[in-house]
């Protein structure tokens, strides 16, 4: 299915989820209803039981993505849903403007940089899960995407110590060939193919920066953003901080003592180099289709397909914060050059290190936060976070973005059920109309994933990086 020149919108069948219930079978219907009968009995005594949900599978008329095609784009339907301010305009806060595109939800979208190109090119994202959800965004192909199919090990002298994916396995286990892939692709074409669905870079308020908001009941939120030397203020009905690990509205919201910015006691130094910079250097873990590391228990590289023709590389090691501060502040010299003398192992390592422009490459001291509890949120009326902003992470296990674009998805499809017609979501409040439910399963799903980033910047540090075995680095660890 093409992605451009398509207008969205929700498949009336699965209510735009994608998915629909079977129902409850007889024998579950049938327990439910003892267990019932006998808690009315006691009078109450005891716990309630819990009515069970029925089975979902696929719906066959959007094919699980929840959309199908509409002739025109979706209008916003502001009588019956709320106005929803998202604030930042990064990979989160486009995908939730998109999901509520296609619903009819109105929106405005605000991000501090004066325009699209004023951030670097950005790093490359691993898509995994959300393989599955950009399609619930209008994206079933991209372009620019690099399927991997092999992950290998190294230590510094090119030993093979483990290696997977699907040219590994594929003939002892063919059907995992489909399922088993990551979708490799820089965050800013990633981030424009999404700016493509919400129909250009127009739809968003650039140069916008959050300074304040004031919420009134019910009856919605002041916006106060510094705009070009002046303040504006706007309204909205609903406000999600979409604006990363330093968030303003974070701050804002809970203050900057509620789970500070916690340090992981490492650096990450960043490069991107397109391969016809190698001199005609010819390599099999150069063939666009491998991700591969080395590793010697201190230093640790990862080199995946950035795009077709060019590679990105992620050298991270332990360092004081004070000095990974300081190295950061140096700029792009002194981070190559550092890059460069600790990488002086097997081929292909130093010579794409060495190749790569010092304009493609940055650096940066490694943070993440405690797991924000739902009780931090629960006194926050209309107002809440997403991605970044609400639960940071490593970028050591690449879920941060694929965390992203989950939040961005269920949010609206949240906003679409619990303010549909007739819900009374005005009187009721959005919090326990919508915001309650999904900040649960955000942080329930989040919490795992920000748990094992943070313990990957531990390990991929030490010796059982080298552990021997055909599994992703840290595996062995759950085995105990």
């Amino acid at each position: 299915m093409e992605n451009k020149e398509a207008n969205w919108t929700i498949c009336q069948e699965c209510q735009g989820r994608g998915k629909k219930s079977r129902g409850l079978s007889n024998k579950a219907r049938l327990r439910y209803k003892r267990e019932l009968n006998q808690f009315e009995k006691t009078q109450g005594v005891g716990t309630a039981p819990v009515r069970p949900k029925g089975h979902l599978h696929t719906c066959l008329n959007c094919n699980g993505s929840g959309l199908v095609h509409s002739a025109t784009p979706p209008i916003a339907d502001p009588e019956n849903y709320p106005h929803v301010a998202i604030i930042g305009g990064g990979i989160g806060g486009v995908a939730l403007a998109v999901a509520c595109l296609h619903r009819g939800i109105p929106f405005s979208l605000y991000e501090r940089d004066n325009n699209f190109n004023t951030r670097s090119q950005g790093y490359g994202l691993t898509l995994q899960q959300a393989s599955k959800a950009i399609e619930g965004l209008g994206i079933f192909s991209l372009d620019e995407g690099v399927i991997s199919t092999r992950h290998v090990v190294h230590t510094t002298e090119g030993k093979v110590i483990g290696e997977w994916g699907i040219r590994k396995w594929v003939e002892s286990d063919a059907k995992t060939f489909s399922k088993r892939t990551n979708v490799h692709i820089a965050r800013q074409s990633l981030r424009l193919a999404l700016l493509e669905q919400l129909g250009g870079h127009t739809k968003v308020q650039w140069g916008h920066q959050l300074i304040d908001f004031k919420e009134h009941g019910n009856k919605g939120v002041d916006l106060s953003f510094q705009v070009n030397g002046e303040t504006k203020h706007y309204k909205a009905d609903l406000v999600v901080g979409a604006d990363g690990i330093r968030s303003s509205v974070r701050r804002l919201l809970i203050g900057e003592d509620n789970t500070p910015l916690r340090y992981l006691g490492c650096i990450v130094i960043l490069g991107i180099c397109p391969l016809s910079a190698l001199d005609g250097l010819t390599n099999p873990l150069l063939d666009s289709a491998t991700v591969f590391q080395t590793a010697n228990g201190n230093e640790r590289i990862y080199m995946m397909p950035y795009t077709a023709d060019s590679v990105m590389w992620q050298l991270s090691f332990p360092m004081p914060e004070e000095e990974a501060k300081a190295l950061s502040a140096q700029g792009s010299h002194a981070l190559k050059e550092e890059a460069c003398r600790r990488t002086q192992w097997h081929d292909p390592i130093p010579q794409i290190v060495a190749a790569t422009l010092e304009s493609q490459v940055s650096g940066y001291p490694v943070y993440d936060r405690e797991l924000l509890e739902s009780g931090l949120l629960q006194k926050s009326g209309s107002i809440t976070l997403m991605g970044d902003a609400a639960h940071p992470m490593s970028p050591f296990k690449g879920q941060g973005a694929n965390q992203a674009l989950l939040d961005a998805l269920t949010l609206a499809r949240s906003i679409s059920k619990g303010c549909r017609p007739l819900s009374e979501w005005r009187e009721a409040g959005l919090r326990k109309s919508v915001l309650t439910d999904f900040e649960s399963e955000m942080l329930e799903r989040s919490a795992i994933k920000v748990q094992d980033s943070a313990e990957a910047a531990a390990f991929l540090h030490s010796e059982i990086v080298l552990h021997e075995g055909d599994e992703p680095r840290g595996r062995c660890l759950k085995k105990k």
